[in-house]
């Protein structure tokens, strides 16, 4: 057992007891909402990098709350979702009963790392006092037209048995491709389902915007904006003509374009094999081999990227296209170079200004046709053109500078300007157990007479509000279908339900939301975790929110960053809240590894934080994972560094030993500069999360303290003020012992705690150094440097200038006397000659 357990027990308990952490979250005067990515509790329980980002951001919040903030940092499990399922999977049990036995092993080492966390606020994910809430939130979705459910090809986990949202896929960024899955790393495949949808795309603008107004690290907001992926171009509308099985009906394709000024040379329309295939599914007649091609170069996408380098290939889809701008009669084809999730999924193709197109048109001998020219001049191409130049082959439009025709020719082909955004709607519905059931029924008989809540959705009703929450049924058998059902769908029970509408029977739907719509939320729930009436009071959201600070993994950066940020201006524009960026402030933390490499199980270098704050205890481990590096770059975990921080914190207990017996007794003028300049930079450096720099400033303090021969009360209180955010335990402790004597054991009080006193301030006259070195230039150049008492007069510097005998030598080769002084106080002096 470590030494410090027994402080440790009995400060926990005290603080508790007390509410030391607890502020007023109706009448909070200064109000700071400290907050950490939500966490999720794996069953193996805490990982030693969650304890350095945790401990990190109570330092934080504790130096908060000493600059006079009432300072909010509470504590949830973020524990419905496919990882507890898979874990309760893996060992057997159900996952009921697992979340239960995690949350206790996950809230005890929670409680052991010495945050102040308000524990009052707690709430857990699978809570239906929480998720009843996560329904409502879905419900009021679809009143808002947010919410929609359509078959669509989706990304799907032959291993976890659901869809993933395209966040959900890796590589990021690259889920046309059907990488894997991110959180068990099988290779996704693509299938046709019914499935949910929030129109995260109705909001792609104002996610791109509000990333200028937040202040947030540079590389997450590029990864957000290139997920956003907004693009400036041109729509056109190609006729579409030779569909024999429809001729009595006119079909047109929309393009998104950037270059309408290489239309006259579009000679192909290509489409994706995804496009193509919604189209035989609508009922346009295909071949066997169109079939036999598209079957095949979706299966290619499977698992890899098809790059720009790979040979292309495609098929002739047997309909033509009319271009708009010369109403000639083009070929349309399919091919795996196109990508369904741009524009629209079909592009109109330019030999001879895309080098994709070229290299196709070259292997199907397909026209080629140059419609920009560097001279005004046809030329032989042996490969793409794709700069700027002037118009040929383009009717009245020849001559022009192309880029001057873009917005000419786009509305003689009756076009017009368009923005496209990368950004997909976001997939909500899983076919799993472990998750909140979405709150959705569809009654087949309202559905075939064209009625439901939404005309555009014939047959579905939200569930009423006086009837959530839809609870999670307890079932033996909750283990993944792989049919494209949740196993809610086995449990006739669930799924048989009246219509809201007519009363007659209809069904529940099965599926459960998306574990991130859980985690979208929450930091507004904490403010009113118990209020069973309301998603939460508006006046206590009013008055916390938006987070002050917020801390967490980049790795979330287009994951549950992007949904709370889509969420909250969802709030917004409902009415229930008055901001629209949940987290103005955001730190990434950074990544722990161990003997040089990421930690993880196959490597054997997990660190369980068990057993180290059993042998060291809180502080020492609170002070060594802050001394690693600023919490915001990685560190390397080391045992042996340990030790040293040990040996630190006993030095600082034996330093109260020197404490003089009378207060009169003062501080040398250096050792007061020490201090105050100590003061100065720890709390810049905690500022600017840089908790290693600031223990290295304390370890500089430390060691002058210890030189001297007695020391009095107050700066060693300093000290122990400075150490708090740290050492919170122990300095606790000291304070007690040395400033009051003791006196928990008559009745300790909230007041006397050291983490509620006020953060030292230091005096700027007390850390200006005495002397400076003064640069003397003549025309400019330096010609001296002089060791001169700080705040002398321009007088005084002039005369210390001349008297200096480089500076003699010097002007008296220039044969004459300073015409011009220049003086920068404290700084330099420049003579003009």
């Amino acid at each position: 057992m470590s030494a410090y357990s027994k402080i440790e027990n009995k400060w926990r308990k005290l603080w508790l007891k007390a509410r030391v952490y607890e502020p007023d979250l109706r009448k909070a005067k200064k109000p700071f909402y400290n907050l950490m990515m939500f966490p999720y509790p794996s069953a193996e329980g805490l990982h030693i990098g969650s304890v350095r980002t945790f401990t990190g951001i109570d330092i934080y919040g504790r130096f908060k709350r000493m600059q006079g903030n009432n300072v909010f940092e509470p504590i949830g499990l973020d524990g419905f979702g496919i990882n507890s399922e898979n874990y309760a999977l893996k060992i057997g049990a159900h996952p009921v009963k697992q979340a239960k036995i995690s949350e206790k092993n996950f809230y005890r080492q929670l409680e052991m790392i010495g945050n102040g966390f308000a524990w009052r606020e707690r709430l857990e994910t699978y809570d239906t006092d929480y998720y009843k809430w996560t329904q409502w939130i879905f419900v009021q979705m679809f009143k808002d037209g947010l919410a929609y459910r359509k078959q669509s090809p989706v990304n799907w986990c032959p291993s976890c048995k659901t869809v993933l949202a395209d966040e959900q896929v890796l590589p990021a960024g690259k889920q046309e491709f059907a990488g894997e899955c991110e959180r068990c790393g099988s290779k996704i495949e693509k299938k046709d389902l019914e499935q949910w949808f929030f129109k995260i795309t109705d909001y792609a603008e104002r996610l791109l915007s509000g990333l200028d107004k937040i202040d947030w690290p540079e590389s997450v907001k590029v990864a957000q904006r290139n997920w956003i992926g907004r693009s400036e171009g041109y729509s056109l509308k190609f006729p579409l003509v030779g569909i024999p099985e429809q001729e009595d009906r006119k079909h047109s394709i929309d393009i998104f374009t950037t270059r309408p000024d290489t239309l006259f040379g579009a000679t192909f329309v290509a489409i994706s094999p995804e496009l193509a295939k919604r189209w035989i599914n609508a009922g346009w007649q295909a071949s066997d081999e169109i079939k036999k091609y598209i079957s095949s170069a979706l299966a290619r996408r499977e698992g890899r990227e098809i790059s720009g380098e790979a040979e292309k290939t495609g098929v002739f889809f047997g309909i033509h296209a009319i271009n708009p701008a010369n109403q000639e009669k083009i070929p349309v084809w399919i091919s795996d170079y196109v990508l369904d999730t741009y524009g629209t999924g079909a592009i109109m193709a330019v030999p001879a200004h895309d080098s994709r197109d070229f290299e196709f048109a070259k292997k199907f001998n397909l026209v080629i046709r140059e419609v920009i020219s560097p001279n005004g001049r046809d030329h032989d191409l042996r490969s793409a053109y794709m700069d700027p130049g002037v118009m040929i082959n383009s009717a009245k439009f020849n001559g022009i500078n192309s880029e001057a025709a873009k917005i000419e020719i786009t509305k003689f082909a009756g076009g017009d300007r368009k923005i496209n955004y990368r950004l997909r709607d976001w997939l909500i519905s899983r076919q799993r157990y472990w998750g909140p059931p979405i709150p959705m029924i569809f009654c087949s008989a309202c559905g075939k007479l064209g009625k439901g809540e939404r005309k555009d959705m014939p047959g579905w009703y939200s569930v009423l509000e006086k009837d959530l929450p839809v609870r999670l049924p307890f079932i033996k058998d909750y283990r993944p279908q792989g049919t494209g059902e949740s196993p809610l769908a086995k449990d006739k029970k669930f799924s048989k339900v009246k219509c809201p509408k007519c009363k007659n029977w209809a069904c529940r739907e099965t599926d459960v939301s998306d574990t991130f719509l859980d985690s979208t939320w929450y930091f507004f729930r904490y403010l009113d975790a118990k209020n069973k009436r309301k998603l939460f009071d508006w006046l206590r959201v009013k008055r916390w929110l938006p987070v002050n600070m917020y801390i967490g993994g980049s790795e979330h950066s287009v994951l549950h960053l992007l949904y709370s940020r889509f969420i909250t201006k969802a709030f917004f524009d409902w009415k229930i809240i008055n901001f629209d960026e949940p987290f103005p402030k955001f730190r990434a933390h950074g990544l722990i590894i161990k003997g040089g490499a990421k930690m993880s199980k196959s490597k054997g270098n997990i660190v369980n934080p068990d057993g180290y704050f059993k042998d060291f205890g809180a502080d020492v481990m609170r002070l060594y994972l802050a001394f690693m590096a600023p919490l915001d770059s990685g560190g390397n975990f080391r045992d042996e560094g340990i030790s040293g921080v040990d040996r630190f914190l006993v030095r600082v207990k034996k330093l109260g030993a020197k404490l003089a017996k009378t207060s009169k007794d003062g501080l040398s003028k250096n050792s007061e500069k020490l201090l105050h300049k100590s003061i100065k930079k720890v709390g810049e450096d905690i500022e600017n999360l840089h908790y290693n720099t600031a223990i290295s400033q304390m370890m500089i303090l430390l060691n002058e303290f210890e030189k001297l021969p007695s020391l009095p009360w107050h700066p060693y209180g300093i000290f122990l003020k400075l150490l708090a955010p740290f050492a919170p335990y122990l300095t606790e402790e000291l304070w007690q012992n040395f400033s009051f004597k003791g006196s928990v054991a008559s009745g300790w009080k909230k007041q006397n705690s050291i983490h509620l006193e006020s953060w030292p301030k230091f005096d700027p006259k007390k850390i200006k150094d005495e002397n400076f070195k003064l640069i003397i230039q003549i025309n400019g150049r330096v010609r001296a440097v002089l060791d001169a008492t700080t705040g002398i007069s321009e007088k005084e510097a002039l005369e210390m200038a001349t008297n200096d005998e480089n500076v003699k030598k010097y002007l008296s080769s220039l044969a004459g006397s300073p015409k011009k002084t220049i003086f920068v106080p404290d700084k330099l002096l420049n003579l003009v000659i």
